[in-house]
């Protein structure tokens, strides 16, 4: 009695080390959540029944930095919020992943003024940037699947 029999037509399946633990990744992401401003409403909206980014294993918005691994800055970051948003996401374990959502938070929208800070990328390093003023929730999905995609493409040698 051979393999063949056990397995009947169903084959083998092979897959490697890093396309296994990259599925997992992308499938159990934790957001934080992050609001600021009115993008925050936005990223509401995105995880309600409508949209509903449960379907990408994003159950609910963590708290705590220390339970989540995706960081969705949403909304204009100000010079005393941006000590704060660095201190969470030194506490966030790795792999970790920011998205900046509007463009308040991506380039410092409308505000051009010493109080905000022009890109949220001065403070933490941006994986994904999503536009809108708000950005709908559309667009915020767009963005998720777009990170989906760029942690699938990790590799080993990237791993820290």
């Amino acid at each position: 009695m051979g393999i063949e029999q056990k397995l009947g037509n169903m084959g083998v399946v092979t897959t490697s080390l890093e396309q296994v633990v990259n599925w997992s990744r992308t499938n159990a992401m934790w957001p934080m959540l992050f609001g600021l401003a009115c993008c925050a409403i936005e990223m509401m909206a995105a995880q309600a029944a409508h949209y509903d980014m449960s379907r990408f294993g994003m159950e609910l918005m963590r708290a705590s930095p220390r339970q989540s691994d995706l960081m969705i800055v949403a909304g204009r970051v100000t010079r005393k919020m941006a000590p704060v948003l660095r201190r969470l996401y030194d506490q966030m374990p790795d792999p970790k992943w920011v998205i900046s959502m509007g463009d308040c938070a991506s380039c410092g929208g409308v505000f051009n003024n010493y109080a905000i800070v022009q890109g949220v990328d001065e403070v933490v390093p941006v994986d994904v940037y999503v536009a809108g003023c708000p950005p709908r929730p559309e667009a915020l999905i767009h963005g998720v699947v777009t990170l989906f995609e760029k942690v699938k493409q990790e590799r080993l040698a990237d791993w820290k």
